[in-house]
Formats: structure tokens, C-alpha cells, sequence
């Protein structure tokens, strides 16, 4: 072979040899081309097959939520309209007479609670804003000490809040921004009941959700301070089977219902969850009479019954005297002929 050739071959062989190596590369990269590869067994296909047609169905389930929620909104929106008796809403609007009352939530048992319910007196607040911004009557709304896991959760989940309208969000205690003489904290716990609500007064609702883990809290907070507290009438009006502790946004809705209403019956049944169980204390007294009635009815039944039960043994026991005495007149009788 000639010098010239040479090279070209050389530079042929090591072409040939780096193409056989990336094949046998590409071999024994392929899934199952080794000895040591198991075979997969159907309950894996399976499970590879509806994984994946999972994944293609994740955008199908996206619209699906979309839509889903697109039909709810036109619900809510449709029942708004049917419940509004034709009034316009910006007609109402103009009807707003905006009240002196000042309503307080107290966000100072920050550390009290855990995220998850950090979260859920986040949601009660904002439906508090909402209810406020839609009443015929809305009060001057505080949030005090805002601050902790509560101003953190609503940074990172509802920025928006730094851009609500007639609401004071403030990070010092209310005590630090009211007249002590001013103050009446709502409590459950309180032994005063609330009579008629003073538009001059601010009235304060705790800020917790504990799950009646801190019982006495609020009324211990208010007796250390000094203020004045009490509780609303719900014993008055209403019979429940659950505890009569509300939630921030139940006591809320409940003043601005009492304050068009001016009667805290209507404002408890309009606002109250239907699985409180909550009924008219008139009704409750009723049919405990109804009870009482029924059993008395039933105790004069079972008394009638065994009153002739005993007149019937006694007719009995005169029926068998009789027939002994005319059995032993009998038997005189015969044993004077007889003799």
C-alpha cells in the first residue's frame, strides 16, 4: 500500500471503529436490551397507562373546574336578582345611611391560634368587608392588631387588602385608638345580656377561632382591661342544639341585620346556620308543653286503663259473691226439705 493511502485508511478504521461504539452505546442504553432488565407485569402497564392518562386529562379537569365555577357565579348571581324584588341595586346604594356604631375585631390571639385557623378567621374577615360594603346600615369597621401569621397569610394570599375602602386596619390594640368608657366587648361568656345596641359605642368581637380550645378568653381579656361586656340576647330568642358560640362573621352580620331590622329575632334567624339547629325559644317552650302534654295523656290513659281494669275485677268479685250466695241459699233450701 502506498504512503499517500495510508492516512485515508487509518482515518477510515478509527470512523468505523467510533460508529460500532456508539451502537453498542445506544444497545445497551435501550430499556429491556440487558439480561438484567425485569419484565414489566400487567398490574404495572396498568398503572403506567392510567398514569399517563392522567396526565393528558389534567387540562380537561382544569376546564372542567372552570366551568364549574363560571355556572356557580351565574347561580349566585341569578338568585341575587330573583331575591332583590326588582329593586336596582345602585338604587339601594343611594339608600345607604351609614351608622356612628363602631365594630372591632380583635386580631391579639395571633398566637393562639395555628395556620389552618389563622386562615379561616382570614376568610370570616373578608366576608365581615363584604357584608359591611352591602348593608343598608354599615358601621365603622376596625381591625385591631393586625399583625403575626394573620397579615402575613393575607400579604401572601389577598393583597388586594391594602386597598379596602371604609375599613381601619390598625397594628395597635383598640384600647390604644378608644375611650375605655366607650368600649363593650361581645362575649359569650359574659353574664350581662345585650338589650338594644348604643350607636355611640364600640363594640368589640374576638378575633379567634379555637374551637372552644381557650374558653373564657375574650371575658378574661375584657375583666383584665376594665371594660365594659356582654353578651347578645340569643338565650332570649333562640334554642340551639350546638354551643352558642359564633363565629367572627355571625355576631358581625348580626349587628349590621339588627341595625335595618331594629329586632334581633329576624337578625338571628336570617343569619344563623341552618346546622345550628337554631328555633324560636317561643316554639322550643311549646312543644316541650306538647311533650309534657302528650305525656301526661298518656300517664291518664294508662291510669284509665288500670281503673277498669279494677272495675272489671270488682264486678267480677260481686258476680262470684252472688253466685256463691245463691249456691249456699240453694243448698239450704234443699237441706230443709230434706229434713
Amino acid at each position: 500500500m502506498s504512503s499517500e493511502m495510508l492516512p485515508a485508511f487509518t482515518e477510515t478504521c478509527n470512523v468505523e471503529r467510533k460508529q460500532n461504539l456508539n451502537e453498542n452505546q445506544e444497545q445497551s442504553q435501550k430499556p429491556g436490551s440487558g439480561e438484567g432488565c425485569e419484565p414489566i407485569s400487567k398490574r404495572q402497564m396498568k398503572k403506567l397507562i392510567k398514569q399517563k392518562q392522567w396526565e393528558e386529562q389534567r387540562e380537561l379537569r382544569k376546564q372542567k373546574r372552570k366551568e364549574k365555577r363560571k355556572r356557580k357565579k351565574l347561580e349566585r348571581q341569578c338568585q341575587l336578582e330573583s331575591n332583590s324584588d326588582g329593586n336596582d341595586r345602585k338604587r339601594i346604594r343611594r339608600d345607604v345611611v351609614q351608622s356612628t356604631l363602631r365594630l372591632i375585631v380583635d386580631c391579639s390571639f395571633d398566637d393562639l391560634m395555628v395556620l389552618k385557623d389563622i386562615k379561616k378567621l382570614h376568610k370570616q374577615i373578608q366576608r365581615c368587608y363584604a357584608e359591611n360594603r352591602r348593608a343598608l346600615h354599615p358601621v365603622q369597621f376596625y381591625l385591631t392588631s393586625h399583625g403575626g401569621q394573620l397579615k402575613k397569610n393575607m400579604d401572601e394570599n389577598d393583597k388586594g387588602w391594602v386597598n379596602w375602602k371604609d375599613i381601619h386596619i390598625k397594628p395597635e390594640h383598640y384600647s390604644e385608638l378608644i375611650k375605655k368608657e366607650d368600649l363593650v366587648y361581645l362575649t359569650s361568656d359574659s353574664p350581662n345580656v345585650l338589650k338594644e345596641l348604643d350607636e355611640s359605642k364600640a363594640y368589640v368581637i374576638g378575633g379567634l377561632v379555637d374551637h372552644n380550645h381557650h374558653k373564657g378568653v375574650t371575658y378574661k381579656q375584657a375583666s383584665d382591661y376594665g371594660i365594659e361586656h356582654a353578651q347578645l340576647p340569643l338565650g332570649n330568642f333562640v334554642k340551639m342544639n350546638s354551643r352558642k358560640v359564633l363565629a367572627v362573621n355571625h355576631v358581625f352580620e348580626i349587628i349590621l341585620e339588627y341595625l335595618e331590622t331594629r329586632d334581633w329575632q329576624e337578625a338571628f334567624f336570617t343569619i344563623l346556620p341552618q346546622r345550628k339547629g337554631a328555633v324560636p325559644t317561643d316554639k322550643a317552650r311549646e312543644s316541650s308543653t306538647s311533650d309534657k302534654k302528650t305525656a301526661s295523656v298518656e300517664d291518664g290513659l294508662d291510669s284509665d286503663s288500670s281503673e277498669e281494669e279494677y272495675s272489671r275485677n270488682e264486678l267480677d268479685s260481686a258476680h262470684e259473691e252472688e253466685k256463691q250466695d245463691k249456691e249456699n241459699s240453694t243448698e239450704s233450701a234443699v237441706n230443709s226439705v230434706s229434713h
